[in-house]
């Protein structure tokens, strides 16, 4: 009964939390310079819109008039509260609103465009990490100090030094058919072919396949170190404990001790990135995506922070709060399924 008040208090915490997150960067964005009335004034003068920030001053060639017209078009005529009241609720999370980038298109439709991409991207990246690093790390706490434990960490931590743009543009050079490869096996862009829509279902798998490879080993190879010594650092911490060796003392096998407790409580540190899946297409692949011009959602956050996008700006990041914030009480949850004599009413 406790676990459940305290799930219900932080499902009704969300609702402030989420208020306070969205109505800070509300505000911050309303100072921000080159945002859509400054870009429209730009235009007006013949000033390319990439030249927008270069402050206020630029606007004194205008009547004060126009330029009221075009606060009025973009809403900012309106008090700071009723903007983001209009925002909140008529606009349904600025879902409703219209890009100023991309003319006849809302925020909402331009993020269920790059939501089909970004989520297999994330999720299998995200997947594969933890299928990857879970039992290296658990291999290598049973065989800590010997070579395996050497080798691995010298593997481990050699990719982790690689930045992934970096990694990235590596592997497009040996296997994309650029100039300099060396094979040409894998597609260097985009999520799919051009003749995507004429193959077969086994055809179009495939084909995504190729076109996901290297950004997925991109994204997993940036997580390898700190889940895999998460992992690794967690279990030779719970065979050290008093409870193992009481295992032992009692005739017990030490697979037994090791299976049968010390790895269900070692899994506690790594529940903690659970609730991660929850925003994968969301964050950490901006920069993969730009490096393989894939069509996501990092990409899309990115072009709207670049073009003072604040329509898509602020419907990515409504959606980020909102699955980061129940993404956190997910992780709770997963300690309580792997321990469920947590107690999070203790100080």
């Amino acid at each position: 009964m406790e676990k459940l008040d305290y799930f219900i208090r932080r499902f009704l915490l969300v609702i402030p939390t989420f208020l306070g997150i969205t109505l800070l960067c509300f505000a911050l964005i309303q100072f921000v310079p080159g945002g859509p009335v400054e870009q429209i004034v730009m235009q007006m003068k013949g000033i390319g819109a990439a030249e927008s920030g270069r402050g206020a001053g630029v606007t004194s060639s205008i009547s004060e008039d126009q330029r009221k017209a075009i606060e009025a078009h973009f809403g900012f005529d309106k008090p700071f509260y009723l903007r983001y009241w209009k925002w909140l609720v008529t606009d349904r999370l600025g879902m409703r609103m219209e890009s100023y980038k991309f003319p006849n298109k809302t925020a909402w439709q331009l993020i269920k465009q790059r939501f089909k991409v970004s989520l297999i991207f994330g999720v299998t990246g995200f997947v594969l990490s933890y299928i990857v690093c879970i039992p290296l790390g658990i291999l290598k706490a049973l065989r800590h100090d010997k070579a395996f434990d050497l080798i691995s960490s010298i593997i481990v931590f050699t990719g982790y030094a690689i930045p992934p743009f970096a990694f990235g543009m590596v592997l497009k050079m040996l296997f994309c058919g650029t100039v300099d490869s060396l094979w040409d096996i894998f597609p260097a862009s985009g999520f799919y072919s051009d003749n995507y829509m004429d193959l077969t279902l086994w055809g179009k798998a495939a084909d995504i396949f190729m076109h996901m490879f290297l950004p997925v080993l991109c994204y997993v190879i940036g997580n390898f170190a700190v889940l895999t010594l998460l992992m690794k650092n967690s279990l030779l911490e719970q065979i050290g404990k008093d409870y193992i060796r009481t295992v032992l003392a009692k005739g017990g096998s030490l697979r037994r001790a090791i299976w049968g407790h010390a790895l269900r409580n070692s899994l506690i540190p790594i529940a903690t990135g659970f609730g991660a899946i929850l925003t994968v297409m969301f964050a950490g692949s901006v920069i993969i995506e730009t490096v393989f011009e894939i069509p996501g959602m990092g990409r899309l956050s990115l072009e709207a922070i670049v073009g003072r996008d604040y329509a898509v700006f602020m419907g990515i990041l409504s959606l980020t709060a909102i699955l980061g914030l129940v993404g956190n009480i997910l992780s709770d949850f997963m300690y309580v399924l792997i321990d469920p004599r947590i107690n999070f009413q203790q100080n």
